[in-house]
């Protein structure tokens, strides 16, 4: 596409959004809008598109980064008057693209076929139609008797009523740029007082220029966005072309029409998504895992074979083989290693836990270092929150957590110890050694045999 440019519109103001957010940033599966536009454009062969913004301008560019050549677009004064914005750019080129940045379902497949088509028939001016039910105040193609365009009404300056069956202006077009840019220059302003891009398809049919509509065989891709109806509408086809691709790709899927995938997610085969299961954000999921009922993962990592049960994962690690619900909260930075149980009505936040351990239920590890190979009784917490800072938990490998264990940070458990039921251990306890009582007293773990002391630590020890 060297003899190319691509210019995507993104100045508008989007009121029918009634957002403080520039419509074109508006998400779709967890994508800004203008993204999947980008990303078709891009795939289409057009490597460095022109990008003509508008209000929130800066943050446009915040969200697309580097990559783009950005323009301004000072003055609302429609789709003709924003291209103009874009010509110092664009002039050198012998052709160039145009297209709207609130057009999401947009494909890669059909750019490329409209820019063969308008450099193979050498026309001026070719765009693309598509025929549907409801025109949801697009401009609407008028054709004549023998089916050449004549010109695009937008539904600001139609009489009649809005809406009903209609060939659409999409809002993608080809021209060639020597023909383009004196005429756009020309654009008289219409009665809404701004510059219609589609006045130059009436302009070109006036003065036997050679104008194309080509109709897409996909009238989804037609769906732009100016409304939050519009934005609900693009994102059910969004998801659905989400939901089939990873169907066909080797996940099951119980109930697809329950489940939810943002666009940027990856599932590895064989894993069995249940219904009412939100994947979200850039989570990653591998191979042979059981997700759901009821489970949300946000930016989570998730490794082989796991199992998620009604459970919230937001920023969270899992290596393989980790089970987690139900009905159990981890929070961001929790790093979960191979192998361990996490069960019912549970929370991690910020917390290592290491390989095997298991975490029954009803308890809380906050800002906590868990070794390899240790219980965590029901209702043990670390008290990570003195109402200032956070402090850190320690314990170490194959230590024994009892029921309703306080942990006061910071504090470290050692290795091989254990704490009994209802203690509150406020100082640290050192390797094989047993903390009973609140606060705790520290005493050898392993006492004589049939001692009273060993009798009261087998006793005090939490499930």
């Amino acid at each position: 596409m060297d003899d190319w440019a691509a210019v995507i519109l993104a100045a508008g103001k989007g009121e029918r959004m009634r957002s403080s957010r520039p419509k074109v940033l508006h998400p779709l599966a967890g994508r800004p809008m203008i993204r999947y536009v980008v990303d078709a454009v891009r795939a289409a062969g057009f490597e460095r598109p022109i990008i003509v913004v508008g209000r929130g301008g800066a943050e446009v560019r915040e969200v697309l980064g580097d990559g783009f050549l950005y323009v301004e677009q000072r003055r609302r004064l429609g789709t003709g008057h924003a291209l103009r914005q874009a010509e110092p750019l664009a002039d050198a080129a012998t052709h160039v693209l145009v297209l709207n940045g609130d057009i999401p379902l947009i494909s890669a497949e059909t750019i490329s076929s409209l820019a063969a088509r308008h450099g193979a028939n050498g026309a001026d001016l070719t765009f693309l139609t598509a025929r549907v039910e409801d025109s949801r105040g697009l401009g609407r193609l008028e054709r004549d008797g023998v089916g050449r365009p004549q010109a695009v009404r937008e539904e600001a300056d139609r009489e009649g009523p809005d809406g009903g069956p209609a060939e659409i202006n999409v809002g993608v077009y080809c021209f060639r740029g020597s023909w383009l840019w004196p005429r756009l220059r020309r654009l008289p302003r219409s009665r809404s007082g701004e510059y219609y891009l589609t006045d130059l398809i009436a302009s070109a049919i006036r003065n036997g220029d050679g104008v194309e509509a080509i109709a897409t065989s996909e009238p989804d891709e037609a769906i732009g966005v100016n409304d939050r109806l519009q934005l609900a509408q693009a994102e059910a086809v969004v998801r659905e072309r989400i939901r089939r691709r990873h169907l066909l790709a080797g996940v099951t899927m119980i109930n697809p029409s329950t489940v939810y995938i943002d666009a940027d997610v990856l599932i590895g085969e064989d894993t069995v998504l249940w219904p009412n299961t939100y994947l979200t954000g850039a989570t990653r999921v591998g191979a042979g895992c059981a997700l759901g009922p009821d489970t949300f993962l946000a930016d989570s990592r998730v490794g082989a074979r796991c199992r998620v049960v009604s459970s919230v994962l937001e920023g969270a690690v899992l290596e393989d083989d980790v089970e987690v619900g139900p009905f159990s909260h981890l929070r961001p930075r929790s790093y979960i290693e191979r192998g361990t149980h996490i069960g019912n009505f549970a929370e991690v936040k910020n917390a290592r836990l290491g390989r095997r351990t298991k975490m029954g239920h009803f308890s809380y590890v906050g800002d906590a270092r868990v070794g390899r190979d240790v219980n965590i009784g029901a209702g043990a917490i670390t008290c990570n929150f003195d109402g200032t800072r956070k402090h850190r938990t320690i314990i170490g490998d194959g230590s024994f957590i009892g029921s309703d264990t306080m942990l006061v940070a910071p504090v470290e458990v050692g290795e091989r110890s254990a704490t009994g039921a209802g203690s509150v251990v406020n100082h640290d306890v050192p390797p094989d050694s047993l903390a009973v009582g609140a606060p705790a007293r520290i005493r050898p773990l392993r006492a004589p045999r049939g001692s009273p002391s060993a009798r009261r630590g087998r006793r005090s020890k939490g499930a």
